[in-house]
């Protein structure tokens, strides 16, 4: 089964993407940081990463382009609490704060 990758260092928005997205269907794993994230990160399962943008550290722009490395298919939505004109082939970006809906009306776009 396909698993989302959760990534934001916000651990209450994260705890809430996980069980809206998980009362919904989807199986999901979560990480506060990039390096969390590397750490779980399952190229054979993992088929989509929503991460935070503007993480400490290693952003979610380098974050998903390290992760594609180990899976070219890896589809991304990055969000952020602040505009941006960042384009990362292959991801939607969020403007924090976002409607759950529009959030899963992505994940649907790209996980079908």
């Amino acid at each position: 089964m396909a698993r989302i990758l959760l990534v934001d260092d916000d651990p209450l928005l994260l705890d809430l993407l996980q069980r809206y997205l998980e009362k919904r269907g989807y199986e999901t794993a979560v990480g506060l940081s990039a390096e969390d994230a590397l750490r779980v990160f399952d190229a054979d399962r993992d088929a989509l990463i929503i991460a935070d943008l503007t993480l400490p550290g290693m952003g979610g722009d380098e974050l998903l382009r390290r992760l594609r490395e180990k899976n070219s298919a890896l589809a991304g939505i990055l969000m952020s609490g602040y505009p941006t004109e960042t384009e990362i082939r292959g991801a939607i970006f969020l403007q924090k704060p976002f409607m759950p809906q529009a959030l899963v009306g992505e994940i649907e776009k790209l996980l079908g």
